[in-house]
This record gives structure tokens, sequence and C-alpha cells, in this order.
């Protein structure tokens, strides 16, 4: 049965080749100061930061550079961001990039007045903000995360060896988010396709939860076939614009809240793959695909009748005079066989992790309850083992 909900997402999407045209439109908005955050500096060789600063010039702004935002946002450009904030008073922060570029602006934003340590306050106690919080608004370069329409915010601290997430409530979300597909075409193959499983996660994370057959496992299913089809094009072909916008939009769906609505939700695969990340600092698409398939092999006998759903309604496999556990294993040597075609990492040691660091990563691994088995750290251990 569907439970009890509420659902708003109060962020403005602009989407398409002229989406730009409308930051003017935002930016009267808010005030004077404009902190800009970007990430190593992709977006002055592709002309990006050219149009936006042109923008943001024109709307007579005062522009705060905020560069060099790492693939990994740390605890420590954390706090530098929120003393560019404060001391230049800023009324709203754009993010140019992708979604660790979002996330920190969103980090910022709540953690630049806040009170306490907000790696503390919002990491290790996951506290709520209650303090002034700093409007966001995202010009998207890179999808996969879905960060331009939630309110999650992912930082790493390399010193206690943990990359924690944090999903806070609809006052963190963006304002707004500009999507162009043309803004993505230029990225590396390698953080393309990263991107591309990170969404194809998202959605798994929501769908292999809960016994319901509800609305939101027929949406899911539509977003895991479209991106499979978009996926195969834009690998051999990356300036393919309908396969590559298609992607974006897909790319938001999969994580702005909409279809985790009547899913208890599992993310223990964001979970493994984050703990991979914060020992290694690997991309994050990659590290959920190194650790994908070992850990729903380990659970798929307890949730056997969604992964059998999975293959057929997904994957196309039939069922025919094959056993529920059959159909299961071919829905995800079909997920397999994709991956690889994709060219994603397969295992955790291809980010240079060894087995005396399994116990450690392990220990970094944060324990989920909405997916259909809850592991003890021995189940987690076994999990990295075969992920090696």
């Amino acid at each position: 049965m569907l439970g009890n909900f509420i659902y708003s997402n109060p962020t403005k999407l602009y989407f398409g080749k002229d989406s730009l045209d409308y930051l003017k439109t935002e930016l009267k908005k808010y005030g004077k100061n404009i902190m800009l955050v970007y990430g190593g500096g992709s977006i002055k060789k592709n002309g990006i930061y050219d149009k936006v600063m042109e923008i943001l010039k024109s709307c007579g702004k005062t522009i705060i550079e905020d560069g060099g935002v790492m693939p990994n946002p740390t605890v420590e450009k954390l706090y530098e961001g929120c003393e560019i904030a404060r001391e230049n008073d800023i009324d709203l922060i754009l993010a140019v990039g992708g979604g660790s570029c979002c996330d920190y602006a969103k980090a910022v934003s709540i953690s630049a007045y806040c009170n306490d340590d907000p790696w503390e306050k919002y990491y290790i106690k996951f506290e709520e903000p209650d303090n002034k919080i700093i409007p966001v608004g995202c010009i998207l370069t890179m999808v996969g995360t879905g960060s331009e329409m939630n309110g999650g915010a992912v930082i790493t601290n390399h010193n206690s060896k943990l990359k924690i997430g944090h999903v806070f409530g609809e006052s963190v979300f963006p304002k707004f988010a500009i999507l162009n597909p043309l803004f993505t075409l230029t990225l590396p193959k390698y953080q393309m396709v990263a991107g591309f499983y990170d969404i194809f996660n998202h959605i798994t994370e929501q769908y292999f939860s809960g016994v319901d057959d509800n609305t939101s496992d027929y949406i899911m299913e539509g977003l895991m076939k479209s991106l499979i089809h978009s996926s195969k094009i834009a690998v051999k072909n990356p300036k393919d614009y309908e396969a590559r916008s298609n992607i974006m939009w897909t790319a938001t769906w999969a994580l702005n809240t909409l279809v985790a609505k009547g899913k208890t939700t599992d993310w223990m695969v964001h979970m493994l793959g984050q703990a991979v990340g914060a020992y290694t600092d690997a991309t994050h698409g990659m590290t959920l695909a190194a650790v994908s398939l070992p850990y729903y092999r380990y659970i798929c006998p307890y949730g056997l009748e969604k992964f059998k759903r999975f293959a057929v309604n997904v994957w196309n496999v039939n069922p025919v005079d094959k056993t529920d556990e059959e159909i299961a294993d071919e829905g995800l040597a079909a997920m397999e066989s994709r991956m690889k075609e994709l060219g994603l990492v397969m295992n955790i040691s291809d980010f240079g992790v060894t087995k005396d660091m399994i116990e450690g990563i392990a220990d970094s691994t944060f324990i989920m309850e909405g997916g259909y088995k809850v592991l003890t750290h021995e189940e987690i251990v076994t999990i990295l083992n075969n992920s090696l």
C-alpha cells in the first residue's frame, strides 16, 4: 500500500539551448554580491565562464570568485568558502559546474553563518540548519548527481576517512537551475560515463526497496530504459544532442525526490562507494559502479521478486521456463554487460584499494536500513572483498 507523504520541490528549472538567457531574470531577485563557484577551470576553456561573467556584469553585480572546487569537495574547502561568503556579505551563490560544485555551494550556503562547526553539526550529528541560509543557483556543465534539484550536499573529510552526504530539506534546495545540454558536450568520456552510472544507481537505490507495486516503480523503470537507450547512443556519439538532453533530464528526475515517494530507499551502494571514495578520492560514479554488482548479487535473494521484475521490465529478459533465481541472475548479467560496454570501472582494486584496506573502508561505511537486508560489518567486508 502506498503510504502517506508530502511532496514539494521549490527549484525552478530552465532547460534547453537558450536556458542561460534566463539567468538575467533570476539575478534580478537577489542583491549585488554574487559568489561564483566553479571547479578546476574547464569552464574557462570551453567559454561558459565568459558567458556567465558577461551576464553578471551586465546586471551590475559584484562578483567574488571561488574556484578550485575539487571533484570530492573537502571540509577544508568548505571552511574556506564559508569565510569568503561571510567576508563579502554574499547575496547569492552561483555554482557553475557539476554535482560537486552544486553540493559545495549548498554546503557553504548553510554553513557560512553556522554558529557551530558545520562538519560536526551537519555531517556527524545530521542536524538541520537553524541559521541564515544563502540562496543558491546552479548552472550545470555535467550531469549525474541530480544536485541541481535537491537538498543533498556531500563533503569529504580526509583526516577522518569519511565521505558523508546530508540530504537537507527544501529550504536548502537551489532556487533555480539552468540546464543546457550543450554545456555538457565537452566533458571527457571518463567523466561522462561515470555520470551515466551515477544516474542509473540513483534510480536503483530507490527501486530496490520496499515490496509494494507502486507508481514510483513504473516511473523508475521508464527512466532506466530511457537512460540505457540514450547512453548507448551517447557513448558512440557524445555530440548527439537528443541523447545528451534526454540523459540530462533523466538525471534530474532520478534524484529530485519524486520517485522516492512511497519507497523506503536503500542507498547502501552509495555508502559503500563513498567509503571507497574517502580512501581513494576516486570519481564518485566509478566507485558506485565498482561496488554495485557485488552488493546486488549479495542482496538479490532477499529481494528476489523485485530483481526478477528488474530483469524482465528493464532488461527484457525472457522468463519462460526459468526459475526466479535464473531470471534475476540474467538481469544482473545484462546490467554487467552494459556497464562494461560503457567503460565503467568494475573493481575497486583499480582505484588502488588493497586487501589490507578493506577493514578500514568497512569501518567508514554507514549502514542503512531501507533496503532488503540490513548488512552487518562482516557482510560489508565480504562485499568489499568481492569488489576487489
